[in-house]
């Protein structure tokens, strides 16, 4: 198929389109399995393996921990030991915090980030995620969860549907992994999930003016008129000013604390022990000042202990199993995008890789593991993983370092805990939420994309004003809008010839492109499918409209051969051939010669297996643009 023909003794060879050799059908449905699921070919290292190698290589793949373990050192352990402790001072206040977030005690907070970083450090491959209990999946959690079961007058209820619903984001996280399915989650768009962030960090700072102002009865909604609602319809009798000025001075103090660290890099430390300093002297100066006496809300008690096991509170039967099913992926695909996020950005700082599928399968064995053991839904943190990657952290035995201190915290330090006030969890949530809104990242969105930033707008009023269940509703929604309206309305465009030279060019983009009397060259750009085979055939035929009346207004030749730029076409379906004949029968009637120029190799396949190219004549498909201007130039010009 690459000999050349001559149209003239005048004219250069003009080479015909290659049609690539047939495939048999059966590779050719293995190759498509294999880029589809195996795109990073795993198994590539265990090729020409013995049975014993492979075996190490099959325990290395599910324990990372295996394979790099084996050049731990002390230099790489100082580092680590560093890093676990800082993010131990960090995590163990949040935990406190997070866990009332979740409605649920808190001493789970503290198990949540004992157990599955012992799992993860064995299963992750990630060197820097610090896993652990997360504002805005504790956020999701507790308002999921509270719509079902009153977290106050239900508390086993509510406590078993948690770990329900722990066990099966587990589940899902893994099965996802497992089957390499991974790809599901980019369907939530980066603009989507900048703006779904903001809003739960804003309803999560909004939330916690109960414990700042400390107000008793407060409302259960999450959206701002009923918060807004709540918080002044209580300010002549339900504030208290002893906890107002527990609360902002210290919120003030972890504020200052974040400004230093961001200032000097070398000062990470202060924000990270920041937390940890707020609770010790909060909790000294309630005791001695006895303010829980005057209305300041406190801790009380944390259970002291290791976890207990959970797998008997677990519903596996009854009405709660659906709920906590429904509630578990939810949650768990919101907490899988978060770590994959964090670990990939960390990976690509640092220049190693990740696998993302290994990731899922880390995260979910963890979890699964963590709904058995009194844990509720861990994931990786940003703000603790930024820590830990400061703190000069090398592997992910930093997150073992962490689970041994709080291991130390649940045995021994828990009941000093007991006279914490409420308000300095509320300044540690809010303090930490705010990095979550991220203002830059939003002007760009708007400056590069305006439907990206109509997704991320949608996402953030819609948690704001509503829920966060409406919220993650609409940023999923408008992520598939976005991806019908780009599949099923391609974009279609004018080419036209730059000056001195054989390329053709977007006439919109390049102004100096000239047409070519006498002939209309449209590109397709994307794919022709079922889904939009109809608009791009309708679509050519407006251009050639459009073109024809202009070319009779100014009283110029008509067009006498429409060729269209076929190399964005990377695929085409049935529908897409149907269409490309019934625009060449709509063409013929108007006396316009179809060609078609560069059509890849699926295309090209297609459209012979099709009988298309033999329809509309072997000698009208063309290698390039300019070959088949070429190929027309003799009728132009005597035009």
């Amino acid at each position: 198929m690459s000999s050349s023909r001559r149209h003239s003794e005048d004219l250069p060879y003009v080479h015909k389109v290659g049609v690539p050799p047939k495939q048999d059908l059966l590779k050719e449905f293995t190759d498509t399995l294999k880029e589809t699921f195996f795109a990073d070919d795993p198994l590539r290292p265990f090729t020409d393996q013995p049975r014993s190698r492979q075996f190490v290589l099959g325990l290395q793949s599910v324990f990372p921990i295996l394979e790099w373990g084996r050049d731990y050192n002390l230099t790489k352990l100082r580092g680590d030991l560093i890093a676990g402790f800082t993010i131990a001072s960090l995590c163990i206040p949040q935990d406190i915090a997070y866990a009332k977030l979740a409605n649920l005690a808190p001493q789970y907070g503290l198990y949540s980030s004992f157990v599955p970083p012992l799992i993860y450090a064995f299963m992750g491959s990630s060197r820097d995620i610090a896993i652990g209990p997360v504002a805005v999946v504790s956020l999701l959690i507790g308002t999921m969860l509270q719509n079902v079961t009153d977290p106050t007058e239900n508390e086993v209820e509510y406590r078993r549907l948690a770990f329900t619903a722990t066990f099966f984001a587990g589940i899902t996280q893994a099965t996802l992994g497992f089957f390499r399915l991974g790809f599901l989650i980019d369907f939530l768009s980066h603009a989507a999930i900048v703006g779904f962030m903001a809003g739960a960090a804003i309803t999560i700072a909004l939330q916690q003016l109960k414990g700042l102002l400390g107000i008793k009865k407060f409302t259960k909604k999450t959206d701002i008129i009923s918060v807004m609602r709540s918080v002044w319809s209580t300010v002549h009798h339900g504030w208290n000013w002893e906890t107002i000025v527990i609360g902002l001075s210290f919120l003030a103090f972890l504020l200052l604390a974040k400004y230093i660290g961001k200032k000097n890099k070398k000062l990470f430390w202060v924000p990270a022990i920041a937390p940890l300093i707020s609770v010790i002297l909060s909790t000294f100066f309630v005791h001695i000042t006895h303010a829980e006496k005057h209305g300041v809300q406190i801790v009380q008690h944390i259970r002291k202990g290791v976890n207990p096991p959970s797998l008997h509170e677990i519903y596996f039967t009854g009405g709660y199993v659906i709920k906590g099913f429904k509630i578990g992926v939810v949650v768990g695909l919101i907490a899988l995008t978060e770590a994959i996020a964090i670990g990939r950005t960390f990976a690509a700082m640092k220049g190693y890789q990740l696998d993302g599928n290994k990731e899922m399968v880390a995260l979910g064995t963890m979890n699964i593991v963590g709904s058995m053991t009194s844990c509720y839904v861990a994931t990786g943190s940003f703000s603790r993983s930024a820590v830990n990657n400061m703190a000069g952290c090398r592997t992910a035995v930093s997150n073992i370092v962490m689970s041994c201190i709080v291991l130390l915290t649940l045995e021994v330090i828990t009941p000093l805990f007991k006279y914490t006030p409420n308000a300095i969890l509320s300044s540690i949530i809010i303090s930490a939420v705010l990095s979550l809104i991220d203002i830059q990242a939003i002007v760009l969105i708007w400056k590069i994309d305006k439907f990206d930033f109509v997704a991320c707008m949608g996402a953030l009023f819609g948690v704001v004003f509503a829920s966060v269940e409406i919220g993650l509703l609409i940023a999923i929604s408008i992520s598939f809008i976005k991806i019908l309206l780009q599949v099923t309305r391609p974009r279609t465009t004018i080419l036209g010839k730059l000056p001195r030279t054989n390329i053709y060019r977007n006439i919109y983009q390049y102004p100096e492109a000239e047409k070519v009397p006498g002939i209309l060259i449209v590109r397709v750009d994307s794919a022709i499918y079922f889904s939009n085979s109809n608009y791009v055939k309708e679509r050519i035929l407006r251009w050639l409209t459009d073109e024809e009346e202009q070319l009779k207004e100014n009283q110029l030749p008509r067009i006498q051969s429409l060729i269209v730029e076929m190399s964005p076409v990377t695929e085409i379906d049935t529908s897409g051939i149907h269409a490309l004949e019934e625009l060449y029968k709509n063409l013929q009637k108007r006396e316009v010669q179809l060609s078609l120029a560069n059509p890849g190799p699926v295309v090209i396949d297609k459209l012979h297996a099709s009988n298309f190219a033999n329809l509309i004549g072997e000698d009208k498909i063309f290698l390039s643009v300019a070959d088949a201007v070429l190929s027309y130039a003799p009728k132009t010009e005597d035009l």
